[in-house]
């Protein structure tokens, strides 16, 4: 199939690309890189008439600290998440998970800001901004905001976006000598969404665990923390014996639905075995 016509129009500014959504309202739609919604133009499962590029906004661009966080724009494709220094360096979590993300082509064209704004459940990104503790920041026709990632992704391909809105970056808090950060997926084929996939960062004190964040993908209808697993593992040293508590609290957090691909027991199983492997490696860094 072929997407239905529409006008397009490319906006200079964030103000311009607002502006121009106002006048068209629930008949436009942004678009930066395009993985996500091209295929859906073409399906014509969505069908606006009017194409906002936000490409070229230049505020949407670029990585920097700003005091206690790395700001990372919303235009930032994926790519340079692999080869630009400060992610390395303040925000080694998005390092690790970035080769995992779809394939090269993909990678080159999609935006991180995108990834966050779909939301799409099986996706890295949006899993690991809530495990860093990250915050959206977001322009829409009320003004800006900055939202937690805790309160940002709400249920299936739905967050705290509202009509007309925007994220302009993501801001991540930076990363400090006594953290520990680990991520790892399952999946068939590298490059396929995973089956079930997991990225964490703690805060050690030596062998003890002063704080743990620990988000899943592709178990849920949306990016998931698992506080019961957190609360058992905070406070305490990572030795075997609560690694395999850790695995048992698990079942309190997830309840993977139904599907054709895997089973919920099996995707749960998998994110046992995923859960003990990430924290046997923070526990042999620590």
């Amino acid at each position: 199939m072929k997407a239905r016509a529409f006008s397009y129009f490319r906006a200079a500014t964030i103000g311009e690309a607002l502006d121009a959504h106002a006048r068209a309202g629930e008949d436009a739609r942004f678009i930066a890189g395009g993985q996500s919604l091209v295929p859906t133009l073409s399906l014509r499962l969505q069908a606006p008439r009017l194409l906002i590029d936000i490409t070229h906004i230049a505020e949407m661009r670029g990585i920097g600290r700003e005091g206690d966080f790395l700001r990372i724009g919303a235009l930032t494709r994926h790519c340079e998440m692999l080869s630009e220094p400060l992610i390395a360096q303040f925000a080694p979590l998005l390092r690790a998970a970035a080769p995992f993300v779809a394939h090269p082509a993909i990678r080159n064209r999609g935006t991180f800001g995108g990834s966050v704004a779909l939301a799409d459940p099986a996706s890295e990104f949006p899993a690991m901004i809530l495990a860093l503790d990250a915050e959206i920041e977001i322009a829409g026709p009320s003004g800006r905001r900055r939202v937690k990632a805790d309160d940002f992704f709400i249920d299936l391909f739905e967050t705290a976006l509202q009509s007309g809105e925007l994220i302009t970056a993501i801001h991540v808090p930076l990363f400090r000598a006594n953290q520990r950060f680990a991520f790892d997926e399952l999946a068939r084929r590298r490059g396929d969404y995973a089956l079930v996939g997991c990225g964490m960062q703690a805060t050690c004190t030596g062998e003890r665990i002063d704080d743990i964040r620990i988000a899943f993908f592709s178990v849920a209808n949306a990016p998931t923390r698992v506080r019961e697993v957190e609360a058992a593992l905070i406070g305490s040293n990572l030795d075997g014996g609560r690694i395999v508590a850790a695995q048992a609290a698990l079942a309190s957090d997830l309840a993977p639905p139904e599907s054709d691909e895997v089973p919920p027991a099996m995707r749960l199983h998998l994110a046992r075995v995923l859960l003990g492997r990430l924290l046997g490696r923070i526990g042999e860094a620590a």
